[in-house]
């Protein structure tokens, strides 16, 4: 199974806006996407009340994981998108 670790970019973490963000992407991919922190349980990147509440800060680590047909494809849009500031997009 296919997995990176990611730092979370934006400056209020994966919270409001760019958890939601997050979320309509990971919902576009064909594969389900699964997104953990701190070595817990990972959680359904598609669920946004899921993402909100694993808690990701900026600065955090968190891992990404996906498998099927497009999996590498679906992590490596995804981390680009955790990587960046979401929250300096208007």
């Amino acid at each position: 199974m296919p997995q990176r670790t990611v730092t979370v970019g934006s400056r209020s973490g994966l919270h409001a806006r760019p958890a939601s963000l997050f979320v309509q992407a990971a919902a576009r991919q064909p594969v389900k996407v699964t997104v953990a922190r701190d070595g817990r349980d990972p959680v359904d990147a598609r669920s946004l009340l899921s993402v909100l509440a694993l808690g990701a800060q900026h600065g955090d680590d968190v891992v990404l994981a996906a498998e099927g047909d497009g999996a590498e494809a679906a992590i490596a849009e995804l981390a680009a998108l955790l990587a960046t500031d979401l929250d300096a997009k208007e």
